[in-house]
């Protein structure tokens, strides 16, 4: 497999550990998330405080090797941008049939381990919230597993109207390994 270097950090990963940034024909930095667009690009660590420390130090023009202009504001277009693919992959999800809401049966998928990740609504309650981390920490004591389940509190700037949910579909490895990044 290919590593890509941070331009922050000099540190080496592969393409699911870096966000991929190319210089528009106009010569605007834009990210590529998707890592499809055409032209030489940069790679920055998944991190806000790296694509940050970026712009603030101008390493996308000596990266790409040619003059480009930087939106100061680009760690929260990432920021939306992500978000954005995390909503989609979520309503892929409930299409899927992989979709899990109601405290009731998020507990179960919890407790018997077809959890991948949960995420709490917005608006839920704190009561609902310390049973289902109850069942995670149960789960992952049970079963001696790294870690407990992710769990996350709304990432989007939007109000989210479900109470939880879990997927068990291909999301990409960055996502199933470290959620928190997200």
């Amino acid at each position: 497999m290919n590593e890509r270097t941070c331009i922050v950090t000099r540190n080496t990963g592969g393409p699911d550990d870096l966000i991929r940034f190319v210089a528009a024909p106009d010569g605007q930095v834009v990210p590529d998330l998707k890592r499809e667009l055409p032209g030489r690009g940069c790679w920055v660590t998944a991190e806000r405080w790296a694509v940050d420390k970026a712009v603030s130090k101008g390493l996308y023009a000596r990266a790409l090797k040619q003059k480009v202009e930087v939106s100061t504001d680009i760690g929260a277009m990432v920021d939306m941008l992500m978000a954005r693919q995390l909503a989609g992959m979520m309503n892929m999800a409930r299409k899927a049939g992989e979709f899990v809401t109601g405290s009731a049966k998020v507990d179960l998928a919890i407790r018997s381990g077809a959890a991948l990740a949960v995420f709490h609504a917005a608006d839920a309650a704190a009561d609902g919230k310390r049973k289902l981390d109850q069942a995670r920490k149960a789960f992952w004591l049970q079963t001696e597993a790294e870690g407990p389940i992710p769990a996350m509190s709304p990432l989007l700037p939007w109000k989210l109207t479900l109470f939880c949910m879990r997927m068990r579909l291909n999301m990409p490895q960055r996502l199933r390994e470290r959620p928190e990044r997200v």
